[in-house]
This record gives structure tokens, C-alpha cells and sequence, in this order.
């Protein structure tokens, strides 16, 4: 176990060479949340995570020999990025293994701050097998990304900041996201050991509830798989160190579903311009969907990381628009015959709805002879102006 001590000495370390992030108040969502929201943005570090701090403290720690040996590390994104640019600073080779399916910018972004690259596996626990084995063949130091002290007690430098902080005074409840457990193993050791009353809350994405699953069976377990839109905490088995003081020191672990996740992203960036991964949004996600009672009480959720990849984000987007009843899309059957489409096209205009998209599908409908299907994608104000459009067509004589 680490302590209050361990962590004040990695900040005393550390702090010279990472973003203090701060902390923002938000009045939109503390009224749909039903509390005082509060946010640490920790995509404001460097490399657009947390991961720096656990990853800067392991490193300062080398021996001479570690150092001019090298390090290797396996990872998806953040804590590759996060070792890759403190080697780079500190003048230490490094190795990084990374998924097959790892996206482009984040490779790109690894070796930009010269790590050499090795891509390997479908998940992050493949590619942490051939991390190992390097180890071993080749002497590096393995940086574990949460199942190490001196990580654990980097990330827990964010609680230190927290209770340092004007805006983080007083606080009732900390929301984090919990992937392998190092992020809140270090925040919670020091915030529990510091002030015991602050409520810890953990949350997972319902897709890789590696955490969750441990705790109800007593003892840390590996998922078949794991796979979310909250890419950076899908984690098939947490580290022992982390379950150990997760059972001790944090409240509650709860889980946020993938159309969850996606409206939390969206309300973060439309609502205070925060660009948030989807392991940055779960907090957000759990607040949202009431997954605890924590009405009026002053809450914090660590926004993880920024590091959400742009080809993905529209899609993102759109589903949560489509979760908040802002987008819909209706297939309609109409007659095959000149002027049906626009007789539907006058309802919805009748409705004020805008027209984003449409798709005839004349030659790949499975509609019987005579008839049509058409997709309309469509503009809306919300799910009770959906279900107006709907009944407005099904009086009209259309099937949806």
C-alpha cells in the first residue's frame, strides 16, 4: 500500500515538469446534474492525460543503470505518449508496445516524441505480454501503466492538487474513472487518508466492467473482452495492488453504458467547450444518468484525458445527438408512385422539421411490390417532438 507521504514526495518531484491543472465550475450541468459540478481537467497536461504524472515519477526513479538500459511499456495511447515524452526530455531510450488497431495519430504521436514503436496484438493486454518479454530479453524497465507504486502515487498527486486548490475546498464526492486502478488508487489513498468524509465514487464503462466484477467476487478477474467507446479504461483485468486499495478506500464502483458515454462527450464539449475522451466523460456519464444519490452535494469528476481521436469524434457526436433526441432517423413506406415522397416531405415541413438526409432505397428495399422504403434523417427538438413527427406520418397513412 502506498501513503500520504509516498504521494507528497512524487508531487515534490514531478511538479516542476507537469501542467498544474485546474479546476472549472459549471453552472449548466451542475443544473442537470442536480449538484454542484465540478471539474479537474487533466487533459491539459502536455500529452492530453493524467498518465504523465504516474509515468514522470516511475522514470525519476531509475537507477543510472535503468537509465542507460531503457524502458518499454505497453499501451493504447495516453501512457504511451505520457513515457514517450518524458524519455524524450530525459534523454532515455524507450520502447512502446502498441495494438495492431491502435489509431494512427496516437502511433504518430508516440514517435514524434522518439520512442520507437512496436505494434503487436488486438488489445493492450497482447501487447503487454511481448512489453514483458522485452523486459526480460533485453533488461528494459518495465512502466506498467497502473500496477506499480510509484506510478499509483504519481496519479495521486491530482488529489494532493485538489485539496490545495480554492475551487476543490469542501468538496462531498470525487467521481474518477476507473480502467487498470491506478488513477483512483492514488487519488483516493490520499484524499481518504486526508479527509475520510469525501465520498469516492468509481466508474467504469458497463462494456468492460473488469473492476466491478472483482469487487463482487472478492478478488481481481480478467473479462473475456473489453471494448468501449471509453477505449483508455477498457481493461480486462485491474492490477491486485489497485484492487486492494480500491476495496479499501473507495465508496462505490458503478457503470455508464456506450450511449451514455457519447452524450457526456457531447454536453462536455457543447456545454463548456471541454474536449473530453470517453474515459474523460464517464464521471460526467454517472453524474448525468444518477448512478449515485449525490443531489446538492459539492461534486469533482476527473476529467481523465483529452486524447479523443477526430476521425471518431463526429460519430460520437451524431450518437449523442441521437441519445438526446436532437437527430432521428425513420425509414417510411410509401406507394411507388410519383408525388408520395412528396406528400411526407409536406408533413415534416408542416412540423418544422429540417431535412439533413435522404436515402431511396429502390433498388435494396425489402418492400413488396408497389412500394418503397425511404430513410429521412432529421433535425429535432427533443424525443416528445420525435413522437409528434411519428404520429403526424402514421396519420398521414405512412408505416414507419
Amino acid at each position: 500500500m502506498i501513503s500520504p507521504s509516498d504521494i507528497e514526495k512524487a508531487y515534490t518531484a514531478i511538479r516542476p515538469h507537469i501542467v498544474r491543472t485546474p479546476i472549472v465550475y459549471s453552472q449548466k450541468l451542475s443544473d442537470l446534474c442536480g449538484c454542484r459540478t465540478f471539474f479537474k481537467l487533466e487533459n491539459f497536461q502536455m500529452t492530453g492525460s493524467f498518465k504523465e504524472r504516474g509515468a514522470l515519477n516511475r522514470l525519476l526513479r531509475l537507477s543510472a543503470e535503468e537509465v542507460k538500459k531503457g524502458v518499454v511499456a505497453a499501451s493504447a495511447g495516453n501512457h504511451a505518449q505520457a513515457v514517450a515524452y518524458h524519455c524524450q526530455r530525459l534523454g532515455i531510450q524507450a520502447k512502446i508496445v502498441m495494438p495492431v488497431a491502435t489509431p494512427l495519430i496516437k502511433v504518430v504521436s508516440t514517435q514524434n516524441y522518439g520512442a520507437k514503436v512496436i505494434l503487436h496484438g488486438e488489445t493492450v493486454d497482447d501487447a503487454s505480454e511481448i512489453a514483458l518479454d522485452l523486459s526480460r530479453k533485453e533488461g528494459l524497465t518495465l512502466v506498467h501503466p497502473f500496477e506499480d507504486p510509484l506510478v499509483i502515487s504519481g496519479q495521486g498527486t491530482i488529489g494532493l492538487e485538489i485539496l490545495d486548490d480554492e475551487l476543490g475546498q469542501g468538496i462531498e464526492a470525487l467521481i474518477c474513472p476507473i480502467g487498470g486502478g491506478g488513477l483512483i488508487s492514488g487519488i483516493a489513498t490520499y484524499l481518504k487518508e486526508t479527509k475520510p468524509g469525501i465520498i469516492i465514487i468509481g466508474v467504469e464503462a458497463a462494456a468492460s466492467p473488469s473492476m466491478k466484477k472483482s469487487l463482487q467476487v472478492g478478488h481481481p478477474v480478467k473479462l473475456e473482452s473489453a471494448s468501449s467507446l471509453a477505449d483508455g479504461i477498457a481493461v480486462k483485468k485491474v492490477g491486485h495492488l489497485n484492487f486492494e486499495i480500491v476495496k479499501k478506500y473507495v465508496n462505490e464502483v458503478v457503470t455508464v453504458e456506450e450511449d451514455e458515454i457519447a452524450n457526456a462527450i457531447l454536453l462536455l464539449l457543447e456545454a463548456e467547450k471541454i474536449v473530453a475522451e470517453g474515459a474523460g466523460a464517464v464521471p460526467l456519464a454517472a453524474l448525468l444518468n444518477h448512478r449515485v444519490p449525490l443531489e446538492g452535494k459539492k461534486v469533482l469528476s476527473v476529467i481523465s484525458g483529452g486524447n479523443i481521436d477526430v476521425n471518431i469524434l463526429d460519430k460520437v457526436i451524431m450518437r449523442g445527438l441521437s441519445v438526446e433526441g436532437r437527430i432521428t432517423q425513420l425509414t417510411v413506406r410509401l406507394k411507388d408512385l410519383p408525388g408520395s415522397l412528396t406528400s411526407v416531405l409536406e408533413i415534416i415541413k408542416r412540423l418544422h422539421v429540417n431535412i439533413l438526409d435522404i436515402i431511396h432505397h429502390r433498388f435494396d428495399s425489402s418492400a413488396p411490390f408497389g412500394c418503397v422504403d425511404v430513410s429521412i434523417t432529421l433535425e429535432t427538438k427533443g424525443h416528445p417532438h420525435i413522437q409528434e413527427i411519428r404520429q403526424a406520418l402514421k396519420e398521414g397513412g405512412y408505416s414507419i
